[in-house]
């Protein structure tokens, strides 16, 4: 395995290991549950992140995956 392909491996299990303390350690209240739009952009991402070969789509999908997060971010912060 090359190291682009270990730190591939390297950011997959980092990104695992935020979306289970995100999905179980998280408290029952509101602001702390994940959105549905945020969820969709943290798969954009992680796709970006398997698809990283390919230039264009992987970052085309980092690309997407970036803008929903801001697009949530800015729909929680006008609650």
């Amino acid at each position: 395995m090359d190291i682009s392909g270990i730190s591939i491996l390297i950011s997959l299990v980092v990104l695992a290991v935020v979306a289970a303390l995100v999905f179980f350690v998280r408290k029952d209240r509101a602001e702390n549950r994940l959105s549905p739009l945020a969820g969709l952009a943290f798969g954009f991402i992680l796709a970006g992140i398997l698809f990283g070969q390919e230039r264009l789509l992987g970052y085309a999908l980092m690309g997407i995956g970036v803008t929903l997060a801001v697009v949530d971010m800015l729909r929680r912060s006008r609650r």
